[in-house]
């Protein structure tokens, strides 16, 4: 089954983050930003929530040997909300990178009641 999910950007940080990438790294960013849009169910290689948060997803992106991890949330449904990406150097994600991203989801949630 066919979805179409609107991606949206909360804040700067995740351009910020695109715009320093590199040429490959930005395509394999939007093949899988292409997945999640369109994909019914999409698979945990792509799209995982982050154990214990309160909806808070990871979107894994992989690029030769690099990973990255972009932060996000769903809204309403259809609408994904990014909030930070950072390249992964560890098994463990920094929890630095966590809680960043559980304040702009806050802020975020918080905008929208104002």
């Amino acid at each position: 089954m066919n979805v179409q999910r609107q991606i949206i950007f909360y804040g700067h940080h995740f351009a910020d983050f695109y715009l320093v990438q590199n040429e490959r790294v930005q395509e394999k960013i939007e093949y899988v930003f292409k997945i999640i849009r369109s994909v019914q169910n999409v698979p945990k290689k792509f799209l995982e929530h982050i154990t214990g948060t309160d909806g808070l997803y990871e979107i894994r992106i992989e690029s030769e040997s690099n990973i990255f991890r972009v932060f996000c949330c769903f809204d309403r449904g259809n609408l994904v909300v990014l909030f930070n990406g950072f390249q992964k150097k560890t098994q463990k994600t920094p929890r630095k990178e966590i809680d960043l991203a559980l304040k702009l989801k806050e802020e975020f949630f918080n905008s929208k009641k104002e």
